[in-house]
């Protein structure tokens, strides 16, 4: 069995190996500029046979950042980056681009095959206010010799002292631009790449199928060689299966938006969860294989407990339960 290791680069960053592999770096505290809404990211994420799986900070979009939780439309506040969408103006660039900010590690470990950690943020306007508090978990897990799982959880408690709407720039007049959540960017070889649904392959057409998975078959350059990402939404998510923001023709990735075209309103002091689970597979799966991952993703989510990663022993916690 592969084992996996946890490296915590005090007050920066996670990275999860396996064996001479960097499965992936968890930044937690990044250095990014206001404007592109600071927060947690994953880059670069690899496959266990360590091709590169992610982009950071392209220059068409420089707040995409490999797998991130990005969230554009938080009643007033743009938790994405950039401009925000307006009804009627198009997208303007407001003084509004809040950031998730780092507080404590909770939870730090890693147990053969398996690694994880959690820890609590805050969300605050870029004026400095108080939006949401989160609980937030990464498990990574081995399947086999040629694909792993990530699974990401989070809570988050509205505490800015009225209700909060999250939606879309579809819930703001763009259509078809449902984009918020849980967002993959991958690598620029990926464009023009097959989006992979329950119901078959295609392109940029699949974008806004409601579907409890959706898959990305990418080519890397220099190689050849293909890989396959399958993200799953948590059967006990809102809005469940969720709308899928998935784009092939200008650029690669994949987003469950469950606020794709209809806004979900938490009000004061009530909590939002959701689960997904990310497979990541050396090769081309094909229609088949992708369905194959999915299965195995939605038996991670079943195998893994909400909020704090599974089989990393308490032993392995920080002491005293926090390293900020």
């Amino acid at each position: 069995m592969t084992t996996l290791q946890a490296v915590h680069t005090l007050g920066r960053s996670v990275a999860v190996t396996a064996g001479d592999v960097e499965l992936f770096a968890y930044v937690y505290r990044p250095d990014t500029p206001v404007l592109e809404s600071p927060k947690p990211y994953l880059h670069p994420v690899r496959t266990l046979g360590g091709d590169v799986v992610s982009l950071y900070r392209p220059h068409d979009h420089v707040w995409h950042k490999g797998i991130a939780w990005s969230l554009p439309h938080v009643g007033e506040h743009n938790f994405w980056g950039g401009p925000t969408y307006e009804r009627g103006r198009g997208y303007v660039q407001l003084d509004n681009n809040g950031s998730a900010v780092h507080r404590e590690m909770t939870a730090l470990g890693a147990d053969g095959g398996r690694a994880g950690l959690a820890h609590r943020l805050d969300w605050i306007s870029q004026e400095g206010r108080p939006v949401i508090e989160e609980r937030r978990s990464l498990t990574a897990t081995v399947l086999d010799e040629t694909a792993w799982a990530l699974v990401f959880g989070t809570a988050m408690t509205n505490v800015s002292g009225g209700p909060l709407d999250f939606g879309s720039p579809t819930t703001k007049g763009r259509e078809n631009a449902g984009y918020g959540g849980l967002f993959w960017r991958g690598p620029r070889s990926f464009t023009g790449g097959i989006i992979q649904s329950p119901s078959g392959a295609g392109g940029d057409e699949l974008r806004g199928t409601r579907a409890e998975w959706f898959g990305f078959r990418g080519r890397h350059d220099e190689t050849g060689g293909w890989s396959t990402i399958v993200m799953v939404d948590d059967a006990a998510n809102p809005q469940h299966p969720p709308r899928w923001f998935a784009r092939s023709e200008m650029f690669a990735c994949l987003c469950p938006a469950p606020f794709f075209d209809e806004e979900l309103r938490v009000e004061h002091g009530r909590t939002l969860g959701f689960r997904y689970a990310v497979v990541i597979a050396d090769g081309d799966r094909g229609d088949e294989g992708s369905a194959l991952l999915a299965e195995r993703g939605r038996a991670v989510l079943a195998d893994v407990p909400a909020d704090v990663p599974a089989d990393v022993s308490a032993a392995l916690a920080p002491p005293g339960g926090a390293v900020a």
